[in-house]
Formats: C-alpha cells, structure tokens, sequence
C-alpha cells in the first residue's frame, strides 16, 4: 500500500513540476511577446510613442470624425550639439525633451518621438486648444535650462500646428500642413506658427508623412 501510494506520489509531483514549467515557458513567451510589441511601438531613446504608434493614433482619432490638432516639434540646432558635444549628449537631450512633452496636460493624448529631433503631438479639442498645446510645449522646452550629462543647456524649439474637424481629413494632410506651418517657424529661428494655408509656404516636399 505504502510503495502504491510513493508512486502516485511521485506521479502527481511529476505532473506539478510539469504544469510549472509550462506555466514558466509561457509566461516568459508572453514577456517576449510584449516586450516586442513594446519595441515596435516605441521610440528607443526617450520610450515615447513612435512614429507607428502616433500616426495610429491619428487615424483613430480621424475615424471617430472628432476634431483633431497636429502639433510638430523641431529642436533648434541639434546637430549642433551632437556635433559638439556628443551623441550621448544629443540623446540625453532628446530624453528629456521628451519627458517635458510627455508631462504635457490633456487635451494633448498622445506626444511622440517621430525621427530625429522631431517631435509630436496629438490634440483632441478645438482650434483654440491645439494653439494652447503648441505654445505650452514651446514652453515647456524652452522655459528652464535642460540638465544633460555634463551641461546645462538653453533649448529652444520651432513649433508648427494645424486643425481640423473635416470628416474628410487625411494623415498626410495634417501632417504636411504642420510640418509646413514649423518650417516656417524655423524659417524665422524658432517660435509658434499656425499652418494658414495663404501664409504658409510650401517649404520642403515631406514624402515620407504616409497616411
């Protein structure tokens, strides 16, 4: 009876030890998993939302036919600094730009990294709104000196927006018209622009704004 029950003993702790280690193996695929989905969606450097990630967004927002703001963030003279005091430096820089975009309040949903030292923003709210979250994170760059690896440094940004309520709008009309309204911006060393379509000049083809 004894030597009966050691083996089913012994079978059950097999079938335990068994489930565990499946249970193990897939949570660890399930860790992987995510961590890849993470990677695809989110910008290495500052663990903003990337490119992917923010024009998905936008579409959502542009199918719920809810009024939508594009904001699109320059630093100025970035190459500068990576030219002169490092790469590391430079992503140290962008880091925090980034933190400072990613605190900005509601009716800014989501801030992105989108390539480079290019920035952006998603708004959902009026004309009104867009504006106040284009001049906020001008703001919130250029207000105080960012703390980088060994330095402080006075940055400032060029910032252009655009709205819209149209049911019609596109991804890649948003996109260039803010991408035109910050050239602008730059155009003049920095500041806030309003895409205006009698204004604002076609500065530079943006081919690669899909949408």
């Amino acid at each position: 009876m004894l030597s009966i029950l050691h083996t089913i003993a012994i079978a059950v702790g097999g079938i335990l030890a068994g489930l565990a280690l499946a249970a193990a193996l897939l949570w660890r695929q399930q860790q992987v998993l995510e961590t890849a989905r993470y990677e695809a969606t989110h910008d290495e450097i500052t663990g903003l939302p990337n490119r992917r990630l923010f024009l998905t967004r936008l579409r959502a927002a542009l199918a719920d036919n809810a009024p939508v703001g594009v904001v699109l963030l320059d630093v100025n003279r970035f190459k500068t600094v990576n030219d002169t005091l490092g790469h590391e430096v430079g992503n140290d820089l962008l880091d925090q730009v980034g933190r400072r975009l990613a605190g900005l309040p509601a009716p800014v949903r989501v801030a992105a990294r989108l390539s480079g030292d290019e920035f952006a923003l998603l708004v959902t709210g009026d004309r009104d709104d867009t504006a106040a979250a284009a001049e906020a994170a001008w703001q919130a760059v250029a207000a105080d000196s960012i703390r980088v690896v060994n330095a402080d440094l006075q940055v400032t940004a060029s910032v252009g927006y655009t709205h819209s309520h149209h049911p019609n709008a596109s991804i890649r009309q948003l996109l260039t018209q803010a991408d035109r309204a910050m050239y602008e911006a730059k155009r003049v060393d920095g500041g806030v622009r309003e895409y205006l379509p009698h204004r604002t000049p076609a500065l530079r083809s943006r081919s690669r704004h899909g949408g």
